[in-house]
């Protein structure tokens, strides 16, 4: 099962003819071991949208307080640049649960369902998850051609969010061996701080789980590393290849919104990521 890390230098600007404002492009990061026949994908920043302020400029959140034009719009953009149909971006409803769905078909933006992992085996169906700080995964099994994207918060890698997606992804023929997962931009170590409360429920989960946690010199709380845990967790389930990309939303306020930061400034409200994956 092996773990790899991407190169910090991926992220890339969208082809020109796939972005409505030659301008300002949507801008994404790739991973290698996702760059396969057959397969699109995309960690997208925060650049390339037509979002202003606090949301500027490609906040995909339906459930922020952006003109809901706007997240219409960037949504689309990011839709045209995985090549599908703006209706067949879907996102779910997430509640920071272990709940992974198959999905078939689109679904109308009033009409998600619940759930913070999708599966799909069907081409031209593009899997988004939205985050700000929130790990998001996403997974291929090239062979078999079905894929994943998991939102993974702390409560969802805790719940077994991302188990749940390699189950899901296997009842449509996958098989765990062969599956890809990569890590997206996520809040890193250095920048999460927890408290004892936090902590322990780790702890009560599972002792071993302290190798999550250091408290940095001249710091008084400690710190959680929710990538390393959730690749953790992938890699005890059996994924084939585990990979991280290694980026910080918290840390990056040029590229990525980020909820922690945004309640560190005390601003009203924060853009959304997305991550997203589709079959040819």
């Amino acid at each position: 099962m092996p773990r790899m890390f991407d190169k910090p230098d991926t992220t890339r600007d969208a082809p020109p003819d796939s972005s409505p404002d030659p301008h300002h492009p949507v801008m994404m990061l790739t991973a290698d071991p996702l760059t396969l026949p057959g397969l699109r994908h995309g960690f997208f920043t925060r650049n390339g949208g037509v979002s202003e302020g606090l949301y500027g400029s490609l906040n995909i959140g339906l459930g922020s307080k952006d003109n809901p034009d706007r997240v219409i719009e960037n949504r689309g953009r990011v839709a045209d640049t995985l090549g599908v149909p703006r209706e067949n971006l879907v996102t779910p409803w997430q509640y920071h649960s272990g709940v992974a769905l198959a999905v078939e078909r689109p679904w109308a933006a009033d009409d998600r369902p619940e759930a913070d992992a999708v599966v799909t085996a069907t081409p031209g169906l593009a899997l988004g998850i939205s985050t700000a700080d929130c790990t998001p995964v996403l997974f291929a099994d090239p062979q078999a051609r079905v894929i994943g994207a998991t939102h993974a918060g702390w409560r969802g890698a805790i719940g077994g969010v991302l188990e749940a997606t390699l189950d899901a992804m296997e009842r449509l023929g996958a098989k765990r061996s062969r599956i890809i997962a990569v890590i997206g931009p996520t809040i890193s170590q250095v920048n999460y701080e927890v408290g004892p409360d936090f902590e322990q429920q780790f702890l009560d989960a599972d002792p071993g789980n302290a190798r999550w946690f250091t408290v940095p010199e001249g710091r008084q709380k400690a710190h959680f590393d929710l990538p390393g845990y959730a690749a953790h967790r992938l890699e005890a389930a059996g994924t084939g290849t585990v990979a991280d990309l290694q980026r910080c939303t918290y840390g990056e306020e040029d590229l990525f919104f980020s909820f922690r930061r945004t309640t560190h400034r005390e601003e009203p409200d924060y853009g959304r990521l997305i991550s997203a994956i589709a079959l040819d």
